[in-house]
């Protein structure tokens, strides 16, 4: 796979300042027989090379999913802020030790309760090729300004769309 960094494209500063907070992003794949299956996973902070890291057990649908197809998506809410960010790329499973210890956090536990040296603990590791943001005003004056303005003129507020070659 690609190993460059994924930070360097015009856009992507903004796109995983997007990201860096939202705790829970959704992650589609693909099934056999072609259909989507989307599910929240616990987001941890993008590394160096911009590539996003999930923990997972590693006999599940969606290593199964991955196995097969490794297209995946990712979405991000943030709607107190109004950002919401959409990043499409290859993932693929890793079951390194050392790599599961540096990403590891207690909190994790609530998942994997033999913690982190149960065998069935692995990472999915995302390496973006696609992404797209949108970018809302977020303070309830501007929301409020934006109604009213939708309702005298027409016109909604604006919003910044941009998207991110990340490949």
């Amino acid at each position: 796979m690609h190993q460059g960094n994924h930070r360097d494209h015009e856009g992507a500063k903004k796109l995983f300042d997007l990201i860096k907070d939202v705790k829970i992003a959704m992650m589609t794949t693909v099934d056999a027989d072609g259909t989507l299956n989307s599910r929240p996973m616990w987001n941890n902070d993008a590394d160096e090379n911009g590539d996003l890291w999930f923990f997972t057990k590693l006999h599940s649908p969606k290593t199964t999913e991955i196995s097969r197809d490794n297209q995946i998506n990712l979405a991000y809410s943030d709607p107190s802020s109004q950002n919401y960010v959409s990043v499409a790329g290859k993932a693929e499973i890793v079951r390194d030790r050392a790599k599961i210890d540096e990403k590891w956090q207690e909190s994790l536990k609530t998942w994997f309760p033999k913690g982190k040296d149960d065998p069935e603990v692995a990472l999915i590791r995302v390496h973006p090729e696609k992404g797209e943001y949108w970018d809302s005003p977020n303070s309830t004056m501007v929301h409020l300004y934006g109604y009213v303005k939708a309702a005298l003129t027409g016109e909604s507020p604006k919003t910044e769309v941009k998207k991110v070659d990340l490949a």
